[in-house]
């Protein structure tokens, strides 16, 4: 079975902000450190070499493969923010239409700026995906 290539490294999170150019992405990732941080009560952890991780829980697929991932996280990539939703989140979609300007992927919402959503929506979303991951993957760290 192949390597995870995602998984948690000892890089430093304050140099994976302080390298974006752009001073309000940085300054909005390091609001996302302090929201993630809040809501799980875990310290950010680089995941990779682009994602800042929170908390972890461990996983088996039916297929059998198993591993660890960040229970909650996102990324600064170049034209917008990845935060790390757990994949059934869209069915929010009462609280997705009051977030604001935002994407959704499959288990990525993406934003351009938090100045284009509402925070207090964004706690709730990350709140709900944390709960359902510990519920689905118990005994985690």
């Amino acid at each position: 079975m192949a390597d995870l290539k995602t998984k948690a490294t000892g890089a430093s999170v304050s140099s994976y902000v302080e390298a974006i150019p752009d001073a309000e992405r940085r300054a909005d990732c390091n609001t996302l450190i302090g929201l993630f941080s809040r809501i799980t009560s875990h310290p950010a952890v680089m995941w990779g070499p682009s994602i800042v991780g929170f908390d972890s829980y461990h996983y088996r697929y039916g297929s059998g493969r198993t591993g660890t991932m960040a229970a909650a996280g996102f990324s600064s990539r170049k034209p917008e923010l990845a935060i790390y939703l757990i994949g059934d989140i869209s069915q929010e979609s009462g609280l997705l239409a009051q977030l604001g300007k935002h994407k959704m992927g499959k288990s990525c919402l993406y934003v351009r700026r938090l100045g284009d959503i509402d925070l207090s929506v964004l706690e709730q979303l990350v709140e709900i995906s944390c709960r359902e991951i510990k519920a689905r993957y118990p005994g985690g760290d």
